[in-house]
């Protein structure tokens, strides 16, 4: 029960619904690691936010290059923040300590960066680590003007490199949304996988609420699609 967590793009709640996810599966029972492969935009003790909030909501003993292999000071695309730094992003680190985490925990969420085909390296990107991970991707969707068409774009990714979708996610940023369940009927009609929840607008991020809004019962049927 492992998934790569995208999203319509960066900022669109990714951390929140990942650790939301950590949280729903630990509920169960479950052993649960958050990893985040490549970070860029670190604090004053480098390491980033996203990260902190992945490893608090991890239940299982991991070190810090295991859930976060390539962390980068500048808040800018990994490929441009990888280059100034003269550090090149690297698949295999990647899925070794992706595997480290799978032997030691039931459910490892991971968290990819920015939208689904943004760039990693020269020549790789984060639809790649998808495919190299070999993971079923859950879809957060970032509920405000303009998500449908982010949303299909996506999805058509995501089948297009022949992954499945196993569900999605509604995450409502704008809390002043016109059409807001307008806008969630129509993805529903559209999108070809399961709504795993609605994840109300939060003014200060709160993921154990978050995660009391999500099923991932739902995930336990074989809704995924190629």
């Amino acid at each position: 029960m492992n998934y790569f967590i995208t999203g319509t793009d960066t900022g669109v709640g990714k951390t929140l619904i990942s650790c939301a996810l950590l949280h729903a599966f630990a509920a169960r029972g479950n052993t649960v690691a958050g990893m985040k492969p490549v970070a860029a935009g670190c604090a004053d003790d480098d390491i980033n936010d996203d990260v902190k909030q992945l490893r608090a909501a991890t239940n299982i003993f991991a070190s810090l290059g295991q859930l976060n292999p390539y962390s980068f000071l500048h808040p800018i695309a990994p490929h441009l923040a990888s280059r100034r730094e003269g550090v090149a992003i690297n698949f295999e680190r990647i899925i070794e300590s992706y595997k480290e985490l799978a032997a030691q925990a039931e459910v490892v969420i991971v968290e990819g960066v920015g939208g689904f085909m943004v760039p990693l390296n020269e020549t790789q990107g984060s639809d790649d680590l998808a495919v190299a991970l070999d993971l079923p991707v859950i879809l957060v969707v970032g509920m405000r003007l303009g998500c449908i068409n982010h949303a299909l774009l996506t999805q058509q990714a995501i089948l297009a490199r022949n992954l499945n979708c196993a569900g999605w996610i509604a995450n409502i940023i704008d809390a002043e949304m016109p059409a807001l369940q307008d806008n969630i009927e129509a993805l529903k009609q559209r999108l070809q996988a399961p709504l795993l929840g609605i994840v109300q607008h939060q003014t200060q991020a709160d993921p154990r609420l978050a995660a009391t809004q999500l099923d991932v019962s739902l995930l336990d049927s074989d809704h995924t699609t190629h």
